[in-house]
């Protein structure tokens, strides 16, 4: 999908996205109904917008604490070198744990800030004295323990 400032959609198109992005689950005679079309009409819109790169992917929410991953922290990484080489090297060691949910190159005090799930503290003590600070061109990293979650995940408001 190429981004531009008005994307190339009609009410229609916007009316999917919204109704999926709360509730993926829909059988597209469900959704269909809810946006005044045929089911095919339905059916041939959704797949466009899969297509073209709109809705990239449809997944459950599953509650982090039920699966024993209730430890939720941010971690800022500065690197020793601001280069492609290092911001690539770094990007993808940073692929391969599982444990980061999140990883986005930022702008500030930090080059990186982490999102990651951990089981507790002595769980995310392991891996960041095993894994993070071994990670290419790290040169510092600061932790942050979230003490409440207020808002996660939220819908994009369009």
């Amino acid at each position: 999908m190429e981004e531009s400032s008005e994307p190339d959609l009609d009410r229609i198109d916007l009316n999917i996205l919204r109704i999926l992005q709360a509730e993926g689950r829909l059988s597209n005679a469900e959704l269909a109904m809810r946006v005044n079309v045929s089911a095919a009409t339905c059916h041939r819109r959704t797949q466009r917008l899969f297509e073209e790169g709109y809705i990239t992917g449809v997944r459950a929410e599953v509650a982090p604490a039920a699966v024993g991953l209730g430890a939720l922290v941010m971690v800022g990484v500065v690197l020793d070198r601001s280069t492609p080489d290092s911001f690539a090297a770094f990007e993808k060691a940073v692929l391969a744990i599982k444990d980061v949910l999140d990883c986005n190159l930022v702008a500030g005090d930090f080059d990186y800030l982490l999102k990651i799930r951990v089981r507790d503290m002595v769980d995310f003590n392991k891996l960041h004295g095993q894994t993070l600070i071994a990670l290419p061109g790290v040169r510092q990293t600061r932790t942050f323990f979230v003490m409440k979650e207020v808002k996660e995940n939220a819908r994009l408001a369009f």
